[in-house]
């Protein structure tokens, strides 16, 4: 039998939806790629209608990892260009989970930017001192609203050719605005599951979905956690930004940026040149590293 190239566009159930041209397979993959993610360019044939196994994975470019069981982390999503990170001032913002999306993003060659969602609410003055930083580290930061359509098309016109995802908390509105880029959504999930013969409720994990002006979004359900399992204290440290100059004039090569002689990293915090509050937030994701546990 021939083999294709196509894209991982969701996980249903137990097998993979692969899009092959203007065809969806629902795909089994080999033993040894149990791996698979969403994003993915793979090698698949066709063993029936409707029907495939993926053979090999193409070469990635980027991928998410997220913790699993037994100390081990699996793959969220692959060949990801930004990693728009969604947050709201209903619920509380999270800048911890924010700055570790960020660290991770900066450490997996991705780039990373802020949607300020639900700006029409009140109170949203008080998130901007923070957000100040964000922008002199030179995060571009989009301020829009799904429910008044502010701000989308905005948006929409940072996604186009990209291949991008949405993460943050739950209730900061990752699905309205979802929903507002791409209308027919919830249909082309039910056409994916047609197409592959399960049922309508059978997504479990990331969705690929295609804007018609060229680009792809990967949407998860709930909060996208690609957590701090598969990078190192190191790679934490680099993943802020405004550490990046200092760190190399630390004085000990492995220094761990806490309590260390000789420190650049600290010595800038106490001079006002790194901000304190993303050095607090760096020391606290530090104790949440498994390897601190």
């Amino acid at each position: 039998m021939t083999t294709q190239q196509g894209l991982v566009v969701s996980h249903l159930g137990k097998g993979v939806a692969v899009e092959v041209g203007d065809e969806v397979l629902l795909c089994q993959p080999r033993r040894k790629l149990y791996t698979v993610a969403v994003g993915d360019r793979v090698v698949v044939e066709k063993v029936a209608e409707g029907q495939g196994r993926i053979d090999e994975i193409l070469p990635r470019r980027s991928l998410l990892m997220r913790p699993a069981r037994n100390g081990k982390t699996r793959p969220v999503a692959a060949n990801i260009d930004n990693v728009f990170v969604v947050f709201a001032i209903e619920p509380e913002c999270d800048f911890l989970l924010i700055d570790q999306y960020l660290a991770i993003c900066e450490n997996r060659n991705i780039e990373a930017a802020l949607v300020f969602n639900k700006i029409d609410l009140p109170g949203v003055e008080r998130l901007e001192p923070e957000l100040k930083i964000y922008q002199s580290l030179e995060y571009r930061i989009f301020r829009v609203s799904a429910a008044k359509q502010i701000g989308i098309a905005e948006l929409k016109q940072a996604l186009k050719d990209q291949v991008s995802m949405f993460a943050g908390q739950s209730g900061v509105g990752k699905s309205s605005l979802t929903n507002a880029l791409i209308p027919g959504r919830q249909l082309k999930t039910n056409t994916v599951s047609a197409t592959t013969r399960h049922g309508r409720h059978t997504t479990t994990a990331a969705t690929l979905y295609h804007f018609p002006e060229g680009g792809d979004l990967i949407d998860s359900p709930g909060v996208a956690i690609f957590g701090l399992a598969a990078i190192t204290e190191q790679e934490l440290a680099w993943g802020y930004r405004e550490f990046q100059p200092w760190i190399e004039q630390c004085r000990f090569h492995n220094c761990r940026h806490v309590n260390d002689k000789g420190c650049a990293v600290k010595a800038a915090v106490e001079e006002g040149k790194i901000a304190r509050t993303r050095y607090q937030r760096f020391l606290k994701l530090r104790e949440k590293m498994p390897s601190q546990r």
